[in-house]
């Protein structure tokens, strides 16, 4: 582990960005263990929210799927720890606001929570397995939110 990774650990307990994440894997019924550079793992999550294959809240990645979900997807991991240094950059929690007002804007733009979310383009788009949406006028991402139900 770097040095820097080491100071995103400790700042990232301290700003409980990641007891907040274990919190979360608690409540979802995780399992968790030590990830590289820092990060931990939460894997077995069994909530339904967020509708992610993985998702970070601090050092802690959390996934439905298994530890070695991760081993064949190393640019995943990548931009899930991305996301870590944005909880580090944001002091902590006060991403979690932050993040939401990103999903409703690229959602109002595009009709897609990622394409336009400031978060997930500095995170990478592409690592994180989303597929970037074209700008769209609103009233189509009304229709389209609306014919879906």
């Amino acid at each position: 582990m770097s040095v820097w990774q080491l100071l995103k650990l400790i700042v990232n307990f301290l700003n409980l960005s990641t007891l907040a994440g274990f919190l979360v894997g608690l409540i979802g019924r995780a399992r968790f263990s030590r990830g590289p550079r820092g990060l931990f793992f939460a894997t077995g999550y069994k909530l339904g929210f967020p509708i992610a294959n993985a998702f970070t809240i601090g050092n802690l990645v959390l996934t439905k799927n298994d530890r070695d979900y991760f081993d064949t997807r190393p640019v995943l991991l990548k931009h899930e720890e991305r996301h870590s240094w944005q909880y580090f950059c944001l002091i902590g929690l006060p991403m979690l606001p932050l993040y939401l007002l990103c999903v409703a804007w690229s959602w109002l733009r595009t009709g897609d929570p990622a394409s336009r979310n400031l978060f997930e383009r500095l995170a990478g788009l592409k690592d994180g397995n989303y597929t970037e949406r074209p700008i769209q006028p609103l009233g189509r991402t009304l229709q389209q939110t609306f014919r879906r139900r």
